[in-house]
């Protein structure tokens, strides 16, 4: 069918990896020029088994949980200056005695998967912005749940896909076809076409990743650079419900002023709302007076 995507993107990831965060950018770039044409596939990776078996040479990261914790924070911060994600350290406690792995995050997102696919990805978006923005400890299980009744899910049948294996199971799957890869770091992006296929390695430009595109597709494949309106800007922010500055201004090729321009002018108009968050901020939409999402069955105002 004509509307079939026709390159498929493997992410391999964490939902906790820093460097993947950093990436939301340029994959909501791909998503928002290419539409229908690519397809991204989220491959669980699980960064980290045991943080006390763990050691990360270049950030001095693993052992004691608590020490750990301190280091990671420090690296998301460095990390943060220069994707432009928001990150918060402010009460940052990733690992505990207790929340040893960043496994759990893994197998929750196959839950959610398992529970409904077309809100998995607005899941694993909620456990990437709690992890780091809102310094939540997303390793617990009630704080996991928490996040997918916030992301709109069937919280009995996405409970029940973690106590009966069914989510485990597929996060051993992931497991096997990232080895199978030789994928040893995040993120990761695996490109499909046809029979070919192109792998790179770490954090990506779109450039890049267009690049790749064009050679896997022999230049079939044409890429719609979106019109820089403040109505184009707002229908973003609806369609993802939150967005960070650094998304906007990657995605429609703004300027810094250009983007405070186009901010302001919507703020002032009641549509959107500013979110502090961390280092940096969010931007959602309003609506006048009260309003209901049919997804999250949350009414607000």
């Amino acid at each position: 069918m004509a509307n079939q995507p026709t390159v498929e993107t493997l992410a391999f990831t964490d939902p906790v990896c820093t460097w993947c965060w950093g990436s939301e950018p340029v994959l909501r770039q791909m998503e928002t020029w290419y539409g229908a044409s690519v397809h991204i596939r989220y491959v669980m990776g699980g960064l980290v088994e045991d943080i006390r078996a763990f050691y990360d040479r270049t950030n001095d990261i693993g052992g004691d949980p608590e020490r750990s914790n301190a280091q990671i924070a420090r690296h998301w911060l460095e990390a943060s200056e220069r994707h432009g994600m928001p990150v918060r350290i402010e009460g940052f406690r990733l690992f505990t005695a207790e929340t040893v792995s960043t496994y759990p995050q893994n197998i929750a997102f196959k839950a959610a998967e398992l529970t409904d696919s077309s809100l998995a990805v607005r899941y694993l978006r909620r456990i990437r912005e709690a992890s780091a923005a809102e310094a939540r400890e997303t390793g617990r299980r009630e704080v996991l749940i928490e996040l997918a009744s916030e992301a709109g899910l069937d919280v009995a049948a996405f409970i029940g896909h973690l106590n009966d294996g069914s989510a485990e199971r597929a996060f051993r799957e992931n497991l096997e076809m990232t080895h199978h890869y030789g994928v040893r770091g995040f993120p990761t992006f695996l490109f499909r076409h046809g029979n070919k296929e192109l792998l790179l390695r770490g954090y990506q430009s779109f450039r890049a990743m267009q690049a790749v595109i064009d050679t896997l597709s022999g230049g079939t494949l044409q890429a719609r650079t979106p019109e820089k309106s403040a109505e184009n800007v707002l229908g973003f922010i609806r369609t993802y419900g939150r967005v960070a500055p650094v998304e906007l201004a990657t995605v429609f090729d703004l300027a810094a002023g250009e983007l405070k321009t186009i901010l302001a002018g919507l703020a002032e108009e009641g549509r959107i709302r500013r979110v502090a968050a961390g280092n940096g901020c969010f931007w959602k939409p309003l609506a006048s007076g009260h309003s209901c999402d049919p997804e999250t069955g949350i009414c607000a105002f």
